[in-house]
Parts: C-alpha cells; sequence; structure tokens
C-alpha cells in the first residue's frame, strides 16, 4: 500500500510539472473533492483522508462507504489470504512428532504473524471505525501507531529471534528488577 501511495504521489508531481495546465482535469479523476466551508484546522499529526472528510460541510456518507470498501480490499484480502497461509502452516506445525521441532517451526513465523497483526489491526481501526466511537486524542493517535510506531517495532520483534538479542533483553530486565 505504501508503494501505491508513492506511485499516486509520482504521478501527482508528474502531471503538475509536466502538464501544469491540465493538472486540474487529470488528476480530478484521481483524487475526490469535497466542498470544505471556511478556513478549517486539521486536529491531527499528518493528512489523511478520514480528517478531510470530517473537515467537509457535504454529505460524506459515499465517500464514507468507498473508504469502508477500499480499506476491505486493501487491508481485509491480503489479511484474509494470509490467515489462510497461517491455517496451512499451524497444520503442518501440529504434524511435527517433537515439541522441540514445534516449538522451532513456529517462532520461525511469530514474529511475522506479530507484526502483521499489529499492521493490520491498526490499520483496521483507522479505517472502520463508527464515527464518534473514539475521542479527538485518540482519533489523533491511531494513524501515529499505523505509521510510526508499527514500523518503528519491526526490528525489535523481528530480532527477537535471535538468542543473543534474547540473552541482552533479559539480562537488562533482570537488572531493572534488581534495582
Amino acid at each position: 500500500m505504501s508503494f501505491s501511495i508513492l506511485l499516486s504521489m509520482a504521478y501527482d508531481r508528474y502531471v503538475a510539472i509536466c502538464n501544469p495546465l491540465r493538472y486540474a482535469i487529470i488528476m480530478n479523476t484521481w483524487v475526490f473533492a469535497l466542498p470544505f466551508c471556511g478556513p478549517r484546522k486539521i486536529n491531527y499529526f499528518f493528512c489523511d483522508i478520514p480528517p478531510l472528510i470530517m473537515l467537509s460541510c457535504t454529505d460524506t456518507s459515499l465517500y464514507e462507504k468507498q473508504i469502508v470498501i477500499a480499506t476491505a480490499l486493501v487491508i481485509f484480502t491480503p489479511f484474509c489470504l494470509i490467515l489462510v497461509s497461517y491455517a496451512c502452516i499451524i497444520s503442518s506445525i501440529l504434524k511435527i512428532s517433537s515439541a522441540k521441532g514445534r516449538n522451532k517451526t513456529f517462532s520461525t513465523c511469530s514474529s511475522h504473524l506479530i507484526v502483521v497483526t499489529l499492521y493490520c489491526g491498526s490499520g483496521t481501526l483507522i479505517y472502520l471505525r463508527p464515527k464518534a466511537s473514539y475521542s479527538q486524542d485518540t482519533k489523533k493517535f491511531m494513524p501515529l501507531t499505523y505509521t510510526a510506531i508499527t514500523p518503528m517495532l519491526n526490528p525489535l520483534i523481528y530480532s527477537l529471534r535471535n538468542k543473543d538479542v534474547k540473552e541482552v533483553l533479559i539480562r537488562m530486565m533482570a537488572e531493572l528488577m534488581n534495582k
């Protein structure tokens, strides 16, 4: 998805620089246009679709439905395929006779499964939540989790499979507990 966003941004820059007089016509098919009532401030960490929709002074139910459909396609389709993949993996793991073999095989997949769950879970909470279900501060924090915190955790989550990293982490936690 991130690559798709970068692609659309590159196309936007291309049209703005190479076809500036036709920009409004060309980009109108790429970006939805909402009427906004007067100057408003987005109370968010970055510009995203949900806060823009909240600033509109028109009925946005059609756009909200489009977001739900797009989210379902972009998040749920890959997530369902991942779940099917892990169902097959777990089925194969359960067929391994030794407990040590099962644990080692499952630990190979566990870090990826944690990252997928964090990424898809936070993305789903951002784009599929009911309008008034969260406070404004929570609405600002959720996209930050999705765009910054989850990617920051990736190296930590994937490095937990390394024995040396585990040993250092255990020693650090023991030292903190002894203080």
